[in-house]
């Protein structure tokens, strides 16, 4: 099996039986291209099916020497074994050689959060007077209210709102649905922009049941909801540098520092692991202390 052969295969596999959406396929696809890469300029040419794991050892110290960051290191490694597995699975491959393969430490980075009088203070600075004004502001609480992901806010559905019980249903990675409550200021803010301001675009044909549209009646990219963040930031000088997801952190923060229970945070956050949902909400050492005093029988 060649190369092109096995990435193309394999991209049909992350499409098909993983549900994977098109950037996350293109992420793994960089991935096992940089291997393939490593694999022609050795003396004597790997193929997938002959790579072994001292291979691929050597091939993480080569991007390590390129300057790739241990975070990077670890994410190509993420796409390495998710590359063998489909091969062992089409059985390519007897043995996966990435099983024992170790990814570099790293360093938990904790996330940057926004204080809520920052929230209130960027959805104060939104121009409600400009034709996109009302849109940017239901953006932005909506993010904050729920906790979306960009690529979830951008793909969020007209047909997906239950503002009347107060719901909203997300198509999460891998096409995961779950359901996430939405506060009276995100409702409030969606009314006003569908019921006043959408109605009068007029929506290019395929993209009517989407929530979010521009001036020309498509969808929003994401880095233009980066650029709606970043502008609003300078115009009430924050000096964080912040993006939509930094609503996300703070969402689950808020509710963990609220008292929040962590499963119900999950959930909402669409986590697959417990740990994730630690990580994004940056639970310090007094919050955990006290759960242990407030709930273990002998503490």
């Amino acid at each position: 099996m060649e190369w092109v052969q096995a990435i193309k295969g394999f991209k049909s596999y992350l499409k098909l039986e993983k549900s994977m959406s098109a950037n996350s396929i293109q992420a793994y696809s960089r991935d096992i291209d940089k291997l393939r890469q490593f694999s022609e300029a050795q003396q004597v040419i790997l193929k997938p099916i002959t790579v072994t794991l001292t291979d691929l050892r050597q091939f993480l110290t080569w991007i390590s020497e390129l300057g790739m960051i241990p975070t990077s290191q670890a994410r190509i490694l993420s796409g390495i074994k998710a590359f063998y597995k489909y091969l062992l699975i089409e059985d390519e491959i007897k043995v996966d050689p990435s099983e024992l393969l170790e990814s570099p430490k790293t360093r938990r980075k904790l996330p940057d959060t926004l204080s809520i009088i920052d929230i209130d203070k960027l959805i104060a600075a939104i121009d409600l007077s400009k034709p996109d004004g009302a849109r940017n502001k239901a953006i932005l609480e909506v993010l904050y209210s729920c906790g979306l992901r960009v690529s979830e806010l951008t793909e969020l559905r007209i047909s997906n709102l239950y503002l009347d019980i107060e719901f909203i249903k997300v198509i999460g990675k891998g096409s995961k649905e779950r359901l996430v409550p939405i506060g009276g200021s995100a409702t409030k803010a969606l009314k006003i922009w569908l019921e006043e301001v959408r109605l009068h675009i007029p929506i290019k044909k395929g993209e009517e049941d989407l929530v979010f549209l521009n001036r020309r009646g498509s969808r929003l990219s994401r880095v233009y909801i980066f650029m709606v963040i970043k502008d609003l930031a300078k115009v009430i000088g924050l000096k964080k540098s912040i993006s939509p997801h930094t609503f996300r952190h703070s969402f689950a923060t808020h509710l963990v520092e609220g008292g929040a229970d962590l499963r119900a945070v999950q959930e909402m956050l669409g986590h697959e692991s417990i740990t994730t949902t630690e990580i994004y909400t940056h639970l310090d050492r007094d919050y955990l202390k006290s759960t242990i005093t407030q709930y273990h029988p002998r503490s």
